[in-house]
């Protein structure tokens, strides 16, 4: 089964999800647009793919000025609000493939990590 974590306002989070279900693998799509990430779990992404939770977030499409004084830094459970706050921030979909994560900046590079699959291919015909 392979998972992913994305925002469907997204267009890397939408054709990351593309090329997954093209592969025609089992895919759990979790859209944080509808479904809550609890704090926990962002915490694991995070720690799995040694990054902060803060390195989620697409600053440039959040005014974090705004949520808080532009000179204090947000802790970690802030950096959780914002993201259950404000899923359309998140800065690139998150795969799980096995024990494996990674955090997908170019939707084709998802296309080298998947095995080759044959489903759909009729092995009696030949080319």
């Amino acid at each position: 089964m392979i998972k992913i974590y994305y925002s469907s306002k997204s267009s890397i989070g939408k054709k990351t999800l593309a090329y997954l279900k093209a592969s025609y693998k089992d895919v759990l799509d979790i859209d944080i647009n509808k479904t809550n990430v609890t704090g926990t779990q962002w915490k694991e992404l995070a720690e799995n793919l040694d990054l902060k939770i803060s390195d989620f977030v697409d600053k440039h499409a959040f005014d974090f000025t705004a949520y808080k004084d532009s000179n204090t830094d947000l802790s970690e459970s802030d950096w959780i609000k914002v993201l259950k706050n404000n899923p359309g921030v998140l800065t690139y979909p998150i795969v799980i493939l096995g024990k494996d994560f990674y955090h997908i900046q170019n939707p084709s590079e998802i296309v080298k990590l998947l095995e080759p699959n044959s489903k759909g291919i009729d092995e009696k015909k030949s080319i």
